[in-house]
This record gives C-alpha cells, sequence and structure tokens, in this order.
C-alpha cells in the first residue's frame, strides 16, 4: 500500500483526482470529484453532485453532466447507489438509482459506478483480468458493519478474485478531525484509534479502518491506493459534512470501463 501518487485532471474547470492504477488500464474510466468546476451557489459550491443536499436539482444534474464530460463517460449511463450507512450490495447492469444500498458491482462495459460523499470513503475497485467493477460507500457505519467485505464477496460471485483487485480509497476525513465517543471508538480495533492528550475523545483513521479491511479480503497491500486528502482540513477543494455544519455538497467517486 502507498500514499496514491493519483494526477489532478483538469477539462473546462472541472477538476478530479485519478487514480494511478487507472493510467495501466486504457479501457478504464476512474476517478474522485473536487468542488470546482460546477454551477451551484454556497453553500454548495460549486459542484456538488448531491441531490439529497437541498441544491437546487437543475444545478446537480448540470454538475454532473459537466462532470461526466470533462471525465470521458456518459452521464446517462451513470449508476448510483442509494447509500444508507449500510453493508447492503447489489449487482447492477443498468444505470439509475439503487435505493438501500451502499455498494454496487458489475461486469457490464459503459455503465459507471457512483458513489457521493463529504467526509465519508468512496472505495473503487477493479479485477482487470475478469473485468469486474465494484465502489462502495464507506463511512464508519458502513467499515464496521462489514461494507468492505460484502464488496468484495459480491465481486467475487462475478469472477473477481481479491488477489488481482487494484483499489483507490478516496479522500475522506482525516484521523486530526474525525473525534468519535467512546462507543463508536469501540466498534473499532484499537490500532485504528487515536488518543492524544489535548484531545477530550478518541479520533478514528477511517482510511486505516479500511484499509484494514481490504488486507483482510486478501488484497495485496501494493495493489491499494489512499488518497491522502483530508476532505475536513481542505474545504477549499472538497466538501466535508463536519467541517461545513452538515450543509454542504457532495464529491462523486466513479468508476466504469469502455466496451
Amino acid at each position: 500500500m502507498g500514499q496514491t501518487r493519483s494526477t489532478v485532471q483538469v477539462a473546462e474547470a472541472v477538476r478530479w483526482l485519478r487514480p494511478t492504477f487507472a493510467e495501466a488500464f486504457p479501457e478504464l474510466i476512474a476517478g474522485f470529484s473536487l468542488r470546482h468546476g460546477g454551477v451551484s451557489a454556497p453553500p454548495f459550491a460549486t459542484l456538488n453532485l448531491g441531490l439529497s443536499t437541498g441544491d437546487r436539482p437543475e444545478h446537480v444534474q448540470e454538475n454532473r453532466r459537466r462532470l461526466a464530460e470533462a471525465a470521458g463517460f456518459d452521464v446517462e449511463r451513470l449508476a448510483l447507489a442509494g447509500q444508507v450507512h449500510g453493508a447492503k450490495v447489489r449487482v447492477v447492469e443498468t444505470p439509475g438509482l439503487y435505493p438501500g444500498y451502499d455498494g454496487l458491482v458489475t461486469t457490464a462495459a459503459d455503465l459507471v459506478l457512483g458513489i457521493t460523499a463529504a467526509d465519508c470513503a468512496a472505495v473503487l475497485l477493479y479485477d482487470p483480468q475478469r473485468r469486474v467493477l465494484g465502489a462502495c460507500h464507506a463511512g464508519w457505519r458502513g467499515v464496521v458493519g462489514g461494507i468492505v467485505a460484502a464488496t468484495i464477496a459480491a465481486m467475487r460471485e462475478l469472477g473477481a478474485q481479491p488477489a488481482a483487485l487494484h483499489v483507490y480509497v478516496s479522500p475522506c476525513i482525516g484521523p486530526a478531525h474525525f473525534e468519535v465517543g467512546e462507543e463508536v471508538a469501540a466498534r473499532f480495533e484499537p490500532e485504528v484509534v487515536r488518543r492524544r492528550p489535548e484531545w477530550p475523545r478518541p479520533h478514528v483513521d477511517l482510511k486505516q479502518a479500511i484499509v484494514r479491511r481490504l488486507l483482510q479480503e486478501g488484497v495485496p497491500e501494493t495493489q491499494i491506493e489512499v488518497a491522502p486528502h483530508d476532505t475536513a482540513a481542505c474545504t477549499a477543494d472538497f466538501f466535508s459534512y463536519r467541517a461545513e455544519g452538515g450543509r454542504t455538497g457532495r464529491m462523486l467517486g466513479f468508476i466504469g470501463r469502455r466496451a
């Protein structure tokens, strides 16, 4: 595992991060948006990609269109998880919204899986040998509830092998800002709980919690890329639910395969 060397892609002022491993697979479309290049007004400024935020729907749709155009996919081929902080995963073959699911997997070409986030992580997975794709929404509830294992299990049902997976863990809230109660800290392994004398309550390293679960499922450490960004520390580039008081936009993690 290494800190990701993902590069910032720029097209018509829309900005997103592209996983390094995507460069090795020309058929792959994958990335994680920043908050720049859209049409939304504050507090959703400007590239808000989430419809559940209170933003104007027409703004969100235009933002999605802009990102899709910049990243090179058809916005009409976007399949989105409904996201309820659970661990349910669905195999999908067609675009649309899938309520009640936090993970989506597919073997379909020209279908882009999407996860919205604003402190939680979007985890993007690809088996290039069997061309199986996965994406999951990994907040703390989903992580302790088993969303990572459930997503990989669903991919295995489609023929994927954990040893062949390349995985990107997107920007999310970092341990310096992810303060939790003792009851939440107790649901994590001690290795990802952080304590300091100046902190009144424990903090959790969400990215490391995700990485540990990927390793437990058999994903090679060298095939896991972890974005270094802390969304709560960099609201100039990222939306952060916690840092911005709960009223903000959403980024989009996306992964798909060209035919």
